[in-house]
């Protein structure tokens, strides 16, 4: 078992060291100055652009201003007007995003044996931090304080939930590092399609279990739904209990397909062919089509001879010149499929109508698509997609 990563720092003198938290993956930092309430904004945002992160040992809120100070900073400075070319655009606004994560990481917080801040007015995150991380590992540990953030953040998301419409206003609770069903188009999508069969369906990459969820309250009578993720596998569990219908979703570890053959498969793939940069981005990014084209190219062995199986994706990545529309057909039709049908929905999110969003043009035209995919030698149905 690996060991976790450890962070050295020198503090009145004495080295220190503590165990290093980093959902991103990002190694310890290499140099480590201690900060606190007379820190000021500029100093800081000095230091991390330079590489140092500071050690935060005064008033917990003071910690949170000097974040959103040294975020004004990086939000002001003057920016390079974007590349006419669409996938340029996305690499150069991705690459921004990434740089101003890495300059706000390096304001760091500590956690005692227990979890607990050991500072001044700060929050007690105990309990999300034992839910994200597990069991306290009885000793210090680091993290930045924009993870610290975020993890309270996904922890109220949990407690309170995400309202579904195709679930009858019942509510998904998404774990944190699993993506949250808030966008839900691609939701009432599964819920409108015509059902091919009742009796079994698979949900590839389940994660919080709502489109496995939305199926059984649909009355398919046997769903098994597949992630590898841990995080995502006890997030499904505990949502179809609460929602009811764990009588009839079975929630398996596999890495795509479960065993046997359904008459109904059902994928969401991550929709951008892009590097992840965090476990939730998963869920959005997915370096190469990896799981896209894992998902076609086995689906023609674990469909039935008239099933279905459903594609739901954005054309998003097409708008970025990342995936053509010409290379997906090819991969479909190489996998030995077809297309017998898909249905479409715009998007409903507010970045949708953002016009000051980088990249604004694409997601205005963006569409969200359930293919309907059967065997190859079935008839082909006219019309064209």
């Amino acid at each position: 078992m690996n060991q976790p990563p450890v962070v050295h720092w020198t503090e009145a003198d004495q080295p220190r060291s503590a165990r290093w938290h980093s959902e991103n993956g990002s190694p310890p930092p290499r140099r480590i100055v201690i900060a606190d309430d007379r820190t000021r904004a500029n100093d800081a945002y000095k230091l991390a652009c330079e590489g140092t992160a500071l050690l935060w040992r005064g008033d917990f809120h003071n910690a949170r201003q000097l974040l959103t100070a040294m975020a004004r900073r990086i939000d002001r400075r003057p920016r390079k007007p974007l590349p006419a070319d669409a996938t340029q655009a996305f690499h150069v606004h991705r690459a921004a995003q990434n740089h101003r994560a890495r300059i706000l990481g390096m304001l760091l917080i500590p956690l005692d044996a227990s979890y607990a801040v050991p500072l001044h007015r700060a929050p007690d995150v105990r309990e999300a931090c034992t839910r994200a991380y597990g069991a306290p590992a009885q000793e210090l540990s680091l993290l930045s304080l924009r993870e610290l953030l975020a993890l309270i953040g996904a922890n109220e998301w949990r407690k309170k939930g995400v309202e579904i419409p195709a679930l009858g206003g019942d509510r998904i609770h998404p774990h944190y590092g699993v993506f949250s069903p808030a966008r839900g188009e691609y939701v009432d999508l599964v819920a409108e399609a015509p059902l091919p069969s009742q009796d079994l369906a698979f949900d590839i990459g389940t994660g919080t279990g709502v489109l496995a969820s939305v199926l059984a309250r649909r009355g398919v009578r046997r769903v098994v739904a597949t992630d590898q993720d841990p995080r995502a596998l006890a997030c499904a569990r505990e949502n179809t209990e609460r929602l009811g219908v764990a009588d009839r979703v079975e929630v398996v570890e596999a890495d795509l397909f479960p065993s046997g053959r359904a008459p109904l498969i059902v994928c969401n793939p991550p929709w951008v062919p892009a590097k992840p940069t965090s476990p939730v981005e998963h869920a959005v990014y997915d370096p190469g089509n990896r799981m896209l084209h894992g998902f076609l190219n086995g689906l023609a062995d674990h469909l039935t001879e008239t099933g279905e199986g459903w594609l739901i994706l954005s054309d998003l990545a097409e708008h970025l010149g990342l995936r053509p529309r010409a290379e997906l057909l090819d991969t479909i039709a190489q996998a030995g499929l077809t297309v017998l049908g898909r249905l479409d929905i715009a998007p409903r999110h507010p970045r949708a109508r953002d016009a000051s969003d980088p990249l604004h043009v694409a997601r205005m035209a963006e569409v969200t698509s359930l293919w309907r995919l059967g065997l190859a030698h079935r008839a082909t149905p006219s019309g064209t997609p």
